[in-house]
């Protein structure tokens, strides 16, 4: 395992903290500003607008950075200019559906008109930062990436207070705001990986380099975006109809459609917040295990893979356990920042489960796409979150139970997605051993 390893983790740990820190101070200002209502209906339009971006992203970052740690640097400029180009392609025609598709989803109807416009300018600056952010990535230049990653909340930090501190809004025009933060943060985001990029390019032009073939190129980076966008997309589409699911099965239990909305935003709003807090270390982690991982493979360094994966397991054991335990014993306390006697703190200990595999799943997925095999994950999510999304729905519309179901749903799917993800991860590091005893 190279030294570098976690000297770039922890400069994303530390990014990642601070950028944590900010997104809960981000949660805590929309929950006193817009209230209860107005958080619920945020917090269910988030999950279409993180939708938006896995469409637009086309997964870039990931082949990119993938494709780039197992090329050589004489065919990186060729390599990004080809993606510059079919990315500038592919944003035309996703502006092109928004346009004929954003006026028929009735979700829109409940906010804002300018909402779709908002949305769609969102698309050509995910597309264009995706490149970059996979180069980077790739190259693991990682201070250029925890910036980044830094400016997302801070940036949306400082215009959520400064809009609310000097102006007051009715409740569709403040829900407005707070989302078009979203987009301005990812604007100043674009701004700086853009400059770092084209730098980057002058650079590579003036040094030797190979041409590689438009088409060689497409499949090198498809090969590995697709499948991958198809995982991202359906965990996309699973979260954006989460919501919907969770108030159907409420109401279908009898709980009244403003109290499901409420509920639904205490669980998303606080109980999610919180215990995805120390997720950043696992998102970090996904950042520089996707190039280490895919470089170690083709190498077919195995020893170094099971070690590095022994070692992220035991990091994520350091952290999970102490977290699950505050969120178990100081749940009434931690809610308590958001809304006073929540129901959220009861959220939040029936679903230390549910956060506890979660931060082992992170990294996980990053190995099995390093190691070539994000079919695999596809399906297993497939799998996990059919079972999760029937528990949720049949036990969430018990009376008895109602949101006490839902959970049950969601930590029994999460099980199901660690410990299919830790099989097929070990057959994959024991299968080239095998091979090379036939060979030999």
């Amino acid at each position: 395992m190279k030294p570098t390893f976690w000297t770039n983790a922890s400069l994303l740990l530390i990014a990642a903290l601070l950028g944590e820190c900010m997104e809960f101070l981000i949660n805590m200002v929309l929950a006193r500003e817009l209230g209860e209502t107005g958080l619920g209906l945020y917090m269910s339009i988030l999950p279409a607008i993180m939708f938006l971006v896995v469409i637009a992203s086309l997964e870039l970052p990931i082949s990119i950075s993938k494709a780039v740690a197992e090329k050589d640097a004489v065919y990186h400029r060729s390599m990004l200019q080809h993606a510059v180009y079919f990315t500038s392609g592919f944003t035309i025609a996703c502006l092109a559906a928004g346009l004929l598709v954003f006026p028929l989803i009735p979700v829109f109807h409940q906010y804002h008109s300018a909402l779709p416009w908002l949305l769609l300018l969102l698309i050509p600056i995910i597309s264009f930062s995706s490149i970059a952010r996979g180069y980077f990535m790739g190259v693991q230049h990682m201070g250029k990436i925890a910036v980044a990653n830094f400016l997302r909340r801070a940036v949306q930090l400082v215009l959520l207070i400064t809009v609310f501190h000097f102006f007051h809004f009715d409740a569709e025009i403040a829900i407005l705001l707070s989302l078009s933060t979203l987009i301005g943060t990812e604007l100043v985001v674009f701004i700086y990986l853009a400059y770092g990029f084209i730098r980057t390019m002058k650079r590579l032009k003036q040094s030797p380099g190979e041409a590689m073939e438009k088409k060689s190129v497409l499949h090198l980076l498809l090969s590995v975006s697709l499948p991958t966008t198809g995982l991202r997309v359906f965990h996309a589409a699973s979260f954006a109809m989460k919501p919907f699911l969770i108030k159907a099965a409420l109401m279908q239990a009898g709980v009244g459609e403003e109290l499901a909305v409420i509920q639904y935003g205490k669980l998303a709003g606080v109980a999610f917040t919180i215990g995805f807090f120390p997720a950043f270390i696992a998102h970090s982690l996904l950042i520089i295990l996707i190039p280490t991982v895919s470089e170690a493979y083709a190498k077919k360094e195995i020893k170094r893979l099971e070690m590095l994966l022994s070692r992220i397991f035991f990091f994520t054991l350091l952290y999970a356990l102490p977290a699950v335990y505050l969120f178990s014993f100081f749940s009434d306390e931690l809610t308590s920042l958001f809304f006073e006697e929540s129901p959220a703190a009861v959220y939040l200990q029936l679903l230390t489960p549910y956060f506890f595999f979660h931060f082992f799943v992170i990294p996980m997925q990053a190995f099995l796409i390093g190691l070539g095999l994000v079919k695999d994950a596809f399906y297993h999510s497939v799998w996990s979150t059919t079972v999760s999304f029937v528990l949720m729905y049949v036990l969430g519309s018990m009376p008895q139970l109602q949101m006490d179901g839902i959970i049950i749903g969601m930590n029994t799917g999460i099980v199901m997605l660690a410990m299919m993800h830790f099989m097929t991860i070990r057959y994959r590091l024991r299968e080239p051993v095998g091979y090379r005893l036939q060979e030999i």
